[in-house]
């Protein structure tokens, strides 16, 4: 089974399938974003604290070639815990994460709330296989994950939900984790809910933001997702996530807008 990257010593290697949409010479984000939450998850351990935010700041283009992730605890805890990790290429810092941990007590209810529910989207069973993307090349988006949409599509303009499930796994030879699986589905929002053409305009998220208030449950994530555009230029996807029992959190792109060139 391939992978989206191959351990080499303390490198990470990416394969062809971590390859982003914008150019085969560069990562899509969701790969990225999964190695980050590896890093934060060995780094932590088993300690009774729950992953419950990721922020990924791509500082520059993610190249296809070989990755450090490094994580430190910067904020201790044992009920709140900060985690900074860089991401470095050559020498060169490509992206930054900050995670934050907090504690799991299952002796507390889970409170109820007088909001109602989110209408769940309906199952992956129910989904419509992503259309085949005119790329000549092999990457994330087209062969690294399934995707199956119930509400919108790809290929057309405006909000979308789809369900996606990771065809491999993040690292050779490892399991991905929920979390793993959550963060690599959830920068799909600005993709599958664009507003404008790919071949004119370029909407180019340079951070990933992910909220969740469970890990989710099982192989698959919907990503419900809308784009909105407010001053000249910039612009923010915005999706709410989920698993097949419920929800799980939420994830912001904010985007930067431009012609194509």
């Amino acid at each position: 089974m391939s992978s989206l990257f191959v351990p080499d010593g303390d490198r990470l290697v990416p394969t062809e399938l971590s390859r982003g949409p914008w150019s085969p010479e560069s990562l899509h984000g969701g790969p990225v974003a999964a190695v980050v939450a590896r890093s934060v998850e060995r780094l932590s351990g088993v300690d009774g604290l729950d992953l419950t935010r990721l922020t990924l700041e791509l500082l520059r283009p993610v190249a296809a070639s070989p990755l450090t992730v490094s994580s430190r605890v910067v904020r201790p805890g044992r009920k709140v815990q900060l985690v900074d990790t860089v991401v470095t290429q050559d020498g060169t810092e490509v992206a930054w994460g900050r995670s934050l941990r907090i504690r799991v007590d299952p002796t507390l209810p889970v409170p109820g709330t007088a909001v109602p529910e989110d209408r769940a989207p309906p199952g992956p069973d129910a989904g419509e296989e992503m259309p085949p993307t005119p790329q000549a090349y092999p990457a994330f988006h087209n062969q690294g994950m399934e995707i199956r949409f119930v509400g919108g599509r790809s290929d057309r303009r405006g909000p979308a939900a789809g369900w996606f499930r990771l065809r491999c796994p993040v690292v050779a030879d490892e399991a991905p984790s929920p979390v793993q699986r959550a963060v690599a589905a959830a920068d799909f929002g600005n993709g599958i809910s664009a507003e404008l053409d790919f071949r004119t305009d370029l909407f180019i998220n340079p951070d990933l933001t992910v909220s969740l208030v469970r890990p989710p449950v099982g192989e698959w994530v919907c990503v419900d997702a809308r784009t909105r555009f407010g001053s000249p230029g910039i612009g923010s996807a915005e999706s709410v996530l989920w698993d097949e029992r419920g929800r799980i959190g939420r994830a912001v792109q904010d985007l930067l807008v431009e012609p194509s060139r």
